[in-house]
């Protein structure tokens, strides 16, 4: 399995490249060096995190739009804010910064790849938040902070997409890998 990581500059990138090297052979490109190429030749795409905002990255959003429909996609916190700015999601400042923060989130019943009203602790690193109402016919909320009530986690239930806000590369998420591995497991 082919697995494209687009790195948005990071701290985490290469944090998350190793959680994800475990998975298939893993090839690691900047956000503005991909080639269409690179990202046809690819089972599953990858957005990294990142600073700024997702209208900061077109050439990541032109990625996305391209590819939706044809690849595996999963978006980590930014990679989470591109996928919703995608789909037509405003993101937004949240009144608190979460960095190197560990909370509690709860999956609900839309979710297709975690069981449902099951309680897991992550890491958050991130001042922008989901704007809701988020009125998308195909993705769905599926994930909230227990705290905050903040989205944590979109799935389409018409693609194969899903965004994280939060990170399971951190430390402080303890089932990173296996939030990952239901992600790259599941079929649709």
């Amino acid at each position: 399995m082919k697995l494209l990581l687009i790195d948005h500059e990071d701290s985490f990138t290469y944090n998350l490249a190793h959680l994800l090297s475990s998975f298939g052979k893993l090839e690691v490109k900047n956000y503005y060096d991909v080639k269409e190429s690179t990202v046809k030749k690819s089972d599953i795409i990858i957005f990294s995190p990142g600073p700024g905002k997702p209208l900061d990255y077109p050439i990541s959003l032109e990625i996305y739009e391209k590819f939706k429909t044809k690849k595996k996609i999963i978006g980590i916190c930014l990679g989470f804010q591109l996928i919703a700015n995608g789909e037509g999601g405003i993101i937004s400042k949240q009144e608190k910064i979460f960095h190197g923060y560990q909370t509690y989130i709860r999956t609900n019943n839309k979710s297709l790849r975690f069981p449902n009203n099951h309680m897991y602790q992550v890491g958050r690193y991130h001042s922008l938040k989901l704007k809701e109402p988020f009125d998308s016919s195909s993705m769905h909320i599926t994930m909230r902070c227990e705290e905050t009530n903040v989205a944590m986690c979109l799935e389409s239930h018409t693609n194969d997409i899903c965004g994280l806000q939060f990170h399971p590369d951190s430390f402080l998420t303890p089932n990173g890998k296996q939030f990952i591995s239901k992600i790259i497991q599941f079929k649709k």
